[in-house]
């Protein structure tokens, strides 16, 4: 198949995933992030129904979004481990805050 020579022909680049800590490898593979902004998204242009012009809903999105960022300050689970093995891995390339 396609994707069996594919993934054989860049195993090699594929499988540095796995040199990655479990924590690390949760944050590359997690969506729920995208998935609750995705959702955020739908509520808006479902509530709305139908809108005037694509800027309407440009426009729309782009508030939701606001307003998102105002609410998803919250901490990631287990993120102080995480970023002592980003530091590990990418030591400067990682700013600091």
């Amino acid at each position: 198949s396609i994707v069996f020579k594919s993934w054989r022909a860049n195993w090699d680049r594929l499988s540095r995933f796995f040199d990655y800590t479990p924590a690390i490898r949760k944050i590359i593979y997690t969506t729920n992030p995208i998935e609750s902004y995705h959702r955020m998204v739908r509520k808006v242009t479902k509530t709305k129904g139908a809108f005037s012009s694509e800027d309407a809903i440009v426009k729309q999105i782009y508030l939701a979004t606001i307003n998102a960022n105002t609410k998803w300050h919250g901490q990631m689970f287990g993120w102080s481990t995480v970023r002592t093995e980003l530091m590990n891995y990418f030591g400067d390339r990682l700013l600091k805050k």
